[in-house]
């Protein structure tokens, strides 16, 4: 018996120690990026945002610009598109949003783009979330790749492990046996009508990692016969059932691009493939308005820096669909004991595609911050009624300097702390340009409910004192052991 013991303890020590090492193994070339910071012109960035709302009769209604947007540079391309989506299909909970099918309007953009275009050069990056890891095809990539489009699908086994006390076991025991797109005997994680897939799915999909990018980027022929790249970076999802979710996105013009395509390049090496550049003559512009492409914990470190430097007068205000990140945690109540104005719009993560959730993470961080920092920080609710308040939305306003973040990344360990991949822009600028005005009016109509349009409600609708909830959210974001 004691054979059998000492057996088990050193198996179990040495899944503590695969454990630790695959949760801070080097990163792969390329990632993790504070990149350069380009001065551009004011013009050359565009704020787009989608919001779900209900009016004065309570009827809901959604207004969306990303994808219109999106759409449109697909269009205008010429010579080059290049596309990193996270989730990129058609699966539908058990209360199915009806509003657009965005996968098959962007399948069918890109492939008619191909048709028309056979010598353009169009890459397709996205995470295996949407093939259920290997337990079914998907069908929109099937048709990118039937008219000579390159899908890139992400290697997520050379990321850092984010839920590590449970990938260790699932590296050394079950990866092995790889997939199968025949079905299987378990229900479809994501689709309340979908095709049964097999248990290694699910084993798969418990490692809690992704590629969370969301970028777009297209060249967009000018007038005079020259060329600019735009990218267009959001926190919106080519995904039906997230069709109504309230989403952002910023897109530029001139230089961004560059760094954005290397970064795209880095993601497809480690995963066995490529990623083409753009090798015509580009018509980049000089402003003084500064942007910057931000990639993994670059993002936190980046925001961390842009907090720590607020001071009495100053403002922050934060839209965020998933909030738990202690070091921000903490500098939100700092930065509000200096005197610093601070308002969070933030999701009540109870509304999952046909599914109730428990208001974990920002419920229990929301009551935190009220808490302690004795009401001085600001807190209202999206108003949800079935999508999510998917906004990742950061404006601090300082004297003589307005800064912007926009992106994928929610602001939590997971986001953070180089486990997903993540892309973020910053933009920068001393005065409060248009790009930052129509930012600024976003927050104020949601916050506000301005118009008789319902978007938010008041802290107290889902304020929750659980201490075990307030455990719950502390423990899955130490442990990695949570979908957030």
């Amino acid at each position: 018996m004691w054979r059998v013991k000492i057996i088990l303890l050193v198996l179990l020590a040495l899944g503590i120690a695969g454990g630790i090492a695959m949760a801070v193994r080097p990163l792969p070339p390329g990632l993790s990026v504070v990149g350069s910071r380009y001065l551009v012109p004011a013009e050359s960035i565009t704020f787009l945002a989608d919001r779900t709302y209900v009016d004065a009769a309570g009827d809901r209604f959604s207004e969306q610009q990303i994808f219109d947007e999106v759409l449109a540079m697909i269009a205008r391309a010429e010579h080059y598109v290049l596309l990193d989506m996270f989730l990129y299909n058609d699966w539908q909970g058990n209360q199915p949003e009806t509003t657009r099918a965005l996968s098959s309007e962007l399948t069918q953009a890109l492939v008619a783009k191909k048709q028309a275009n056979p010598n353009i050069s169009i890459t397709v990056v996205s995470d295996p979330l949407n093939t259920v890891y290997g337990g079914q095809l998907s069908t929109h990539w099937q048709q990118l790749q039937e008219v000579g489009i390159s899908v890139v699908i992400t290697d997520l086994t050379r990321l850092r492990d984010s839920n590590p006390g449970y990938s260790v076991w699932w590296r050394a025991l079950v990866q092995w046996f790889g997939n199968s797109a025949d079905g299987g005997l378990t229900p479809h994680p994501f689709q309340y009508q979908g095709a049964t897939v097999t248990v290694r799915s699910w084993l798969s999909l418990l490692n809690f990692k992704a590629n969370h990018r969301k970028l777009l980027v297209a060249d967009e022929p000018q007038a005079d016969g020259s060329i600019k790249l735009a990218v267009l970076v959001t926190s919106a999802n080519p995904h039906d059932g997230s069709s109504a979710h309230s989403n952002v996105a910023l897109k530029v013009v001139d230089s961004l691009w560059q760094e954005a395509v290397v970064s795209e390049q880095a993601v497809a090496a480690f995963s066995g493939q490529s990623v083409p550049g753009f090798t015509k003559t580009v018509a980049d512009e000089e402003g003084e308005t500064v942007v910057q492409l931000l990639t993994e914990s670059a993002i936190l470190q980046v925001l961390v820096a842009e907090l720590d430097r607020t001071k009495v007068g100053d403002s922050i205000d934060l839209a965020m669909f998933y909030l738990s990140e202690r070091s921000i945690i903490k500098r939100l109540l700092a930065a509000a004991e200096r005197g610093v104005t601070v308002r969070l719009l933030l999701d009540p993560n109870k509304d999952a595609f046909g599914h109730t959730k428990n208001g974990v993470p920002n419920r229990p961080v929301a009551h935190e911050l009220v808490s302690k920092s004795g009401g001085e920080i600001a807190i209202r609710w999206c108003d949800t009624h079935g999508e999510q308040c998917h906004t990742k939305l950061i404006l601090i306003e300082r004297e003589g300097s307005f800064t912007m973040i926009v992106g994928s990344a929610n602001l939590t360990r997971r986001n953070l702390r180089d486990l997903n991949l993540e892309t973020n822009v910053l933009v920068s600028a001393r005065e409060k340009i248009p790009s930052f005005v129509a930012a600024d009016d976003f927050f104020e109509e949601i916050w506000t409910n301005r118009e008789g349009r319902t978007f938010s409600t008041a802290y107290e609708t889902y304020l929750d004192t659980s201490i075990f909830k307030k455990f719950l959210y502390r423990f899955q974001e130490a442990t990695g052991l949570s979908s957030f």
